[in-house]
């Protein structure tokens, strides 16, 4: 609308920039936000309410790395997978499993593996690393939700499971309803992150990466916080961690586990389908697990 109505101000080279990478990060990751909002409006539609609960382990502490290992099957970035954890959770599958597949969907893909393995040519280390922190991560949140998680931190819809398909409406039409309500409500959300990443791309001078690379510590914390600020979905970042050749593998390896995991457009998405109460709390707990399994896991094999 501002474009149309023609305001001057909208030419400036740093608004032009700002409007190109909210619009890229936007449109890379909108493919993926509707893959998976359809994958979860067909498990809320044709899929057996009691199909999940059978298949995984009935000890949740078992069911958390299986959960991380099926996250493999998911061909998608973070937006696909907060709409399909959000599904599972409602369909009765118990919250750690379904946080355990949603962290490890977008990190551990053949997508993703293979995009890092071309993006790191001669470099198998690094592809095995990204997958073993990324597991490591994603199992230990879903054990540490058992431990310390509260259900109060989920929006009641969550709380309360609605699963089954409802009497009065065809499979059909529920799978619409159910599409339409989490892809507005979930898109809403990845604009407002996309602007906000958008936002420091534009405005943090890149003399800063400089100032840090110099540091094994605190590249490794930089390039973590990169990874939040910057955005960039998940099938895409092993290319952009390829290029920051002045850091470490350790620190290139953090950038790699965390993105996926916790990132601004992520942190929304989170916030609007779960609630702010999990989102914060979620997104800095796993940073902090994230960055920890890197460093563990680069010592061993990097």
């Amino acid at each position: 609308m501002l474009l149309l109505a023609g305001a001057p101000w909208l030419d400036h080279p740093a608004v032009q920039a700002w409007r190109t990478v909210c619009v890229a990060i936007t449109l890379q990751a909108l493919p993926f936000l509707l893959l998976g909002t359809a994958l979860s409006g067909a498990i809320n539609a044709f899929v057996p309410a009691d199909l999940f609960t059978r298949v995984l382990p009935k000890r949740p502490a078992l069911a958390v790395p299986v959960a991380g290992v099926a996250g493999a099957v998911l061909p998608g970035c973070e937006c696909a997978s907060v709409p399909v954890a959000s599904s599972l959770i409602r369909r009765g599958v118990t919250p750690a499993a379904a946080f355990a597949f949603l962290l490890s969907a977008p990190a551990i893909n053949p997508v993703v593996l293979t995009a890092t393995a071309v993006a790191f040519p001669g470099d198998p280390a690094m592809v095995a690393a990204r997958l073993l922190a990324s597991l490591a991560t994603a199992a230990v949140m879903g054990w540490l939700w058992l431990w310390l998680g509260k259900e109060t931190w989920l929006r009641p819809l969550l709380r309360h499971r609605h699963t089954g398909h409802r009497h009065g409406h065809s499979r059909r039409t529920e799978f619409r309803l159910g599409f339409q309500h989490d892809f507005l409500h979930a898109g809403g959300f990845l604009v407002v992150g996309a602007m906000a990443a958008a936002t420091f791309n534009v405005t943090v001078p890149g003399s800063v990466l400089d100032a840090f690379s110099g540091s094994p510590w605190l590249s490794v914390i930089f390039l973590a916080v990169l990874a939040v600020l910057l955005a960039v979905c998940s099938e895409a970042d092993a290319f952009v961690a390829a290029s920051l050749t002045g850091f470490s593998p350790t620190a290139r390896l953090a950038f790699l586990v965390v993105g996926p995991m916790v990132d601004l457009k992520l942190i929304a998405l989170q916030a609007g389908t779960f609630g702010r109460a999990f989102a914060w709390r979620f997104s800095t707990a796993t940073t902090v697990v994230a960055v920890t399994a890197s460093v563990l896991i680069s010592g061993a094999l990097l």
